[in-house]
């Protein structure tokens, strides 16, 4: 196989192996089918109001301030005298779309949502907005059309304000909630003249969406415990006393409307969300009105927290939910449907009406549980042999029977009650089966991956010992008869596997899964010439030296592994990275490289010591940061121009660049007290910022390509774009990685004389343009995976040197505020993604360099970063779970996920380093000139 068809069928297995979870962990558990569960009595309400306040935790709106002043005192008011409330529990992440729809549709987003950045429904779903007869909704286009599109029928009416609108360097954004009350307010007036929309109004099963996104858009500008955040939550207090007001008096008091004010996920107190701190994840629910039970006061409560006596709470009774059990309760007090796939459960404390009525109603919520636990089993049933299928045992047709049958027998005999037992041990039943069924075949799939796995990664190593290794020549099988037969019984086993998923009926993508390691075990055995041969070489063979780099790398991994759970271990093991040149005795002949090292490895070994979130911007460390690279580069270059002269160009360009940096650093502080002083994003800030991350990508094209020069050019390129996206310490973080890169370099060349390779190439003569002496290229050495193993090394560390994975989990937008403040999404994300790329390219292209300067074919090092990846991978398909809350979900499948893209992603980094080192741009006479010269 050469090496193009290598790297192609590599890249097809690890595509397979990376959606394989997808199908296996994440597939929608969202089913349809089901019958709506109409409620037989009347409900309370014909109308309900919904007030979301975006980005509001609950302890900004029941805590008293310092002087114990309230920021909501009308919502405190209908807390103590009106209406229930406690505390909603989100999941992670927590961003709004999730909880919104947690809130309207009563399940937990879906994972696939996370592909499409929570825009779009990846499944269509129902929702309290679907089941009404009539739906009318203000706010954010981020949030409404998602419950519109899908809907049956044109019942959902939406008016929202345009994107433009969300700007986070606004001087009030509190702006995009006066618009939302104003809307509301202009459209019960204008009801009043139109007969159409006046019937509407008077029927049943009516919903009045407000979603409030200043709070939210403050927070993030301002902190949610600012001057302006607070004069928010009393805008939005006073904007929902007007609302109340207002619809009441177009209904004329006629106690016939329910009203819930709640938020979708809270913000910590450095202006972000999406992880799992109690601040983010605890909201705010009071509920009020028609079928809502009144303020009780109480003389004592139990919970875990200590929040009651710090909002002065204590005496009033508080009713705690899960997020999804806010969909039941709307649907309740309006009498329509709970959506039919809602894993909500109905909290009974929060109505008030007869006992009748809430046996009913949870009656309703059982069976409508229960509707999506048969839908679910039937599915199963249908692509299952029937002597294969095991049926889930505490659920059984006869049991769902039973249940039904004792429940209606309880609500007869006025046993209410008993019947609410009943129907929450069957919902429990229920959520159990569902995720019994829902996972009925991962164990199947799952053998068949790490099957693939396996076989794969032996056949790398096959191919390492084949090919790259100083073994004898190894040869495959010899005999072609059982080569045959070989092929014979791998060619039988995948009819059968194939014959198996077809009368299944299974998904195409099982047939990937399960016959992927056909061919790949066939190629394994196909190869057992060369374990013949390395066996036969074993005598040979530094045996003892072997076994030591065989447990030193497998130690190694784990401590990579254990890394992506606690970034505190990479810190252990850049301290003991920082001992190699004494253990491998190189300080004895580079005595102030292995001091350099030793440093360099110390001080970025703090960086993962550092808060990953939850900081406070500090500009000040952002300009030592340009200062430092300013310092290093000023040095860095001196030292290469006693090796390598400057031409005048060169030289130029390294001074333009140098000052760029400085401007950078100019620019960031800039933005940051423009918008502290809420005057915007300076045009002339923002053209800067922007040009910078294009020119990032051409300016080293411009420079020398001789190994010092080009290096210092493309690490001031990089860094300057990297100050742009910082907000603090992490700033200091690539000069600190280039430093011990540059460091790095150098001491391999004294590792490779100490090795005895008497051809070792001189760093300051080192082109990148030269075409390599392919007679010159070595083969596979012991020490060259060490190589391999610093070069994985160094690249986790440069993804959770800063922590990227929490970072991105809890974005602050404050890291984007030098090139735009309009929230956009994926604009966001891909600047956010472009600064995770930044410390990778660094250490690409000094991977790039100790190739070139070692005299290694890059095939074989990337074949060695191929095994360490999958069997870091391999780990980590163990770990991934789907259960537990959305971080423990979410760090799963991105551990994951990471691993996985390595090999796929650094190949695409390999060639953009190739490119960043070895091809340069010349423009007119000077490119006349330079190939005159060569």
């Amino acid at each position: 196989m050469n090496m193009i068809t290598f790297f192609i069928v590599g890249l097809v297995v690890h595509v397979v192996f990376f959606f394989s979870i997808f199908d296996i962990y994440f597939t929608s558990p969202l089913v349809h089918g089901m019958t709506p569960q109409h409620m037989p009595l009347p409900p309370p309400a014909k109308r309900l109001v919904l007030f979301v306040a975006d980005g509001l935790r609950a302890d900004s709106l029941f805590k008293p301030d310092v002087n114990g002043a309230i920021s909501a005192p009308y919502v405190r008011s209908i807390m103590e005298e009106k209406g229930s409330w406690g505390v909603s529990h989100t999941r992670v992440p927590t961003e709004s779309r999730p909880g919104h729809v947690a809130l309207i549709a009563g399940f937990y987003e879906d994972v696939s949502a996370v592909a499409k950045g929570w825009k779009e429904n990846p499944v269509e779903f129902d929702s309290v907005f679907n089941e009404s007869r009539h739906a009318w909704c203000w706010g954010s286009p981020d949030i409404l059309p998602m419950f519109a599109k899908g809907a049956s029928g044109d019942h959902i009416y939406t008016q929202m304000y345009s994107a433009e609108d969300q700007d986070f360097a606004a001087t009030d954004a509190s702006k995009l909630d006066t618009w939302v009350f104003d809307k509301v307010k202009a459209f019960f007036s204008s009801a009043k003249g139109n007969e159409t929309l006046l019937s509407r109004l008077h029927g049943e099963h009516l919903v009045f969406f407000l979603h409030l996104l200043g709070i939210d858009t403050n927070g993030h500008a301002h902190r949610p415990l600012s001057r302006e955040c607070m004069k928010n939550i009393e805008l939005v207090d006073a904007g929902v006393e007007e609302m109340v007001s207002v619809i009441e008096d177009f209904y004329e008091n006629d106690g016939r409307t329910a009203f819930v004010f709640t938020s979708d996920h809270g913000m910590t107190n450095w202006g972000s969300h999406g992880a799992g701190h109690p601040s983010e994840t605890l909201t705010p629910l009071v509920a009020w009105g028609a079928g809502v039970q009144a303020a009780q006061k109480v003389t004592s409560q139990k919970f875990d927290d200590q929040f009651l006596k710090e909002w002065n709470l204590e005496n009033l009774k508080r009713v705690d939910v899960n997020q999804a059990d806010i969909a039941p309760l709307m649907s309740s007090l309006i009498g329509v449907p709970i959506p039919i796939n809602s894993v909500g459960v109905l909290p009974l404390q929060y109505l008030d009406n007869t006992e009748l009525f809430k046996a009913e109603s949870m009656y309703a919520n059982s069976i409508q549980i229960l509707e999506q636990f048969k839908v679910k089993m039937a599915q199963k049933k249908e692509t299952t042999f029937s002597f294969l299928f095991t049926p889930y045992h505490l659920l059984t047709e006869s049991n769902q029977l039973d249940f039904v049958r004792q429940a209606r027998s309880l609500i007869q005999h006025g046993k209410y009650n008993e019947t609410i037992s009943l129907c929450n041990t069957m919902i429990s039943e229920a959520m159990q089966g569902l995720s019994y069924y829902h996972t009925y075949d991962r164990f199947f799939l799952g053998t068949s991956v790490v099957l693939g796995f396996m076989g794969w990664t032996s056949y790398v190593i096959l191919v390492i010992l084949k090919t790259h290794a100083s073994l004898r020549k190894p040869h495959s099988l010899r005999d072609p008869i059982v080569a045959q037969s070989l092929g014979r019984v791998f060619l039988c086993v995948g009819v059968m596997i194939t014959l198996f998923l077809l009368l299944q009926a299974s998904p195409w993508t099982y047939y990937i899964y399960c016959l992927l390691p056909v061919p790949v075990w066939y190629s394994v055995f196909k190869e057992f010439g060369t374990l013949a041969d390395l066996m036969s070489s074993a005598p040979s063979l530094p045996l003892i030296k072997c076994f030591g780099y065989f447990v030193v790398v497998i130690l190694g991994i784990e401590l990579l592994v254990v890394s992506f759970f606690h970034r505190a271990v990479l810190t252990l093991g850049l301290v003991m990275l920082s001992g190699w040149p004494i253990i491998s005795q190189l300080y004895t002949q580079a005595k102030v490289r292995s001091l350099s090292w030793v440093l360099g490895c110390l001080f970025l070994s703090t960086f993962p010591l550092m808060p990953v979130v939850g900081r406070e911007p500090n500009m000040h460390l952002v300009t030592c940061a340009g200062g430092l690279t300013l310092l290093s580069s000023a040095c860095f270059l001196w030292l290469s121009r006693r090796h390598t002269p400057l031409q005048w160009r060169d030289s130029h360009l390294y001074i333009a660049q140098m000052i760029h940096v400085a401007l950078c650093a100019y620019v960031l502080a800039s933005t940051h007290s423009s918008l502290k002083l809420k005057q915007g994003l300076p045009i002339f800030n923002q053209i800067v910022s922007w040009t910078t991350l294009v020119s990032s990508f051409v300016v080293p094209l411009l420079s020398s390509t001789h190994l010092f020069q080009r290096l210092l050019s493309i690490s001031l390129s990089l860094v300057t774009t990297y100050l742009l996206l910082s907000t603090g310490y992490e700033a200091l973080f690539p000069p600190m990685l280039c430093w011990l890169m540059f460091v790095w370099i150098n001491i391999e060349q004294e590792a490779m004389t100490a090795q005895g390779v008497s051809a070792k190439l001189e760093l300051s003569r080192i082109d990148f343009s030269e075409n390599i002496d392919i007679t010159k290229i070595r083969q596979l050495s012991l020490d060259d995976i060490r190589r391999s193993y610093f070069f994985v090394f160094f690249i986790i560390t440069a993804f959770f040197g800063t922590g990227n994975i929490a970072s991105i989990n809890s974005f602050d937008p404050a890291s984007v505020y030098c090139f735009l403040t309009v929230f956009n999404p994926f604009v966001m994300g891909g600047l956010m993604m472009w600064k995770i790329l930044i410390p990778f390219v660094i250490v690409m292209c000094t991977f790039e360099t100790i190739q070139v300067s070692t005299q290694l074919s890059s095939r074989s090092l990337f074949l060695i970063v191929l095994v360490i990846s999958d069997m870091m991978a391999l780990h980590f398909f163990f770990l991934v779970q789907d259960y537990g809350s959305w971080l423990d979900i979410g760090t799963s499948i991105s551990h994951y996920v990471i691993v996985m893209s390595m090999t796929i992603f650094l190949m695409v980094l390999s060639l953009m380093s190739h490119v960043l080192t070895s091809k340069r741009i010349y423009f007119g006479r000077r490119r006349k000139h330079a190939l005159y010269m060569e």
